[in-house]
């Protein structure tokens, strides 16, 4: 699709006999918030990683802004940002060296980096840690310093696998919010998690199960889909996914 930012199609990742990703059709609007929601080892990570180029493909073909990945993932590395489930930051680096390593890793100015990592520390709540090495920050405050060096070189895509996994209530919604501000910017936004609830915050919602992409829609589409398939009225994602799991063929 020509406005796709993310597009896979019939994704397909083998590990020796493990079947990770079984042939995923998807695509992914420039613009828009699309979460991929399904437990753990579900192949969202798989899938993500294919999509920047981090793994290649066994079968299919996977493009990221136009272009095909890995082969030509060079072409668009200074302009996607991706976030890995492992908070991406180096322990014995303090919080500022860490913005300037990924600053300079995708070849900002120091003044560049210098002005952005102002920014991103106000935004973060990370000013009065500047300084202070990453080892000492608290898991929360881990988590927001690797969505930073997400950030810093201001990509127009972003691929963020499970960026709330083990935040607080408080603190996701905190990430939450700095997502949709993203998206009102025009940034595209594909964002993992296993906290089925969290659908309810994007434009559209991929449900994946076992390596393949058992339902997509908008999440009132799946709200609808569920109140007809469960014979009454159906108000939550969660409730959504787990009719799904029981329903053989599911959307698709």
């Amino acid at each position: 699709m020509a406005d796709a930012a993310f597009e896979g199609r019939t994704l397909v990742k083998v590990f020796g006999e493990l079947r990770a990703v079984g042939g995923i059709t998807v695509a992914v609007q420039r613009g828009e918030i699309y979460g991929l929601v399904g437990p753990s080892g579900a192949g969202k990570t798989t899938l993500i990683r294919m999509l920047c180029g981090l793994t290649t493909p066994t079968s299919g073909e996977a493009r990221l802004l136009g272009h095909l990945m890995p082969k030509e993932r060079r072409a668009v590395e200074d302009r996607f940002g991706y976030m890995p489930q492992e908070r991406a930051v180096y322990r014995d680096l303090s919080v500022g060296e860490n913005l300037l390593f990924f600053g300079r890793i995708y070849g900002m100015s120091r003044p560049a980096v210098a002005r952005r990592t102002r920014e991103l520390l106000t935004l973060m709540r990370l000013a009065d840690r500047a300084k202070q090495l990453s080892a000492h920050l608290s898991g929360g405050e881990k988590q927001r310093l690797s969505l930073a060096c997400t950030l810093i070189h201001e990509p127009d895509a972003l691929l963020l696998d499970e960026p709330t996994i083990g935040l607080d209530p408080a603190l996701r919604l905190e990430f939450w919010d700095h997502f949709r501000t993203l998206a009102a910017t025009g940034r595209t936004l594909l964002v993992s998690t296993h906290y089925v609830h969290e659908a309810e915050r994007c434009g559209r919602v991929g449900l994946v199960q076992r390596g393949r992409l058992a339902a997509e829609g908008a999440p009132p589409d799946l709200k609808a889909w569920a109140s007809t398939a469960s014979g009454g009225p159906v108000s939550d994602m969660e409730d959504v996914f787990l009719i799904l799991c029981r329903s053989e063929g599911g959307l698709r």
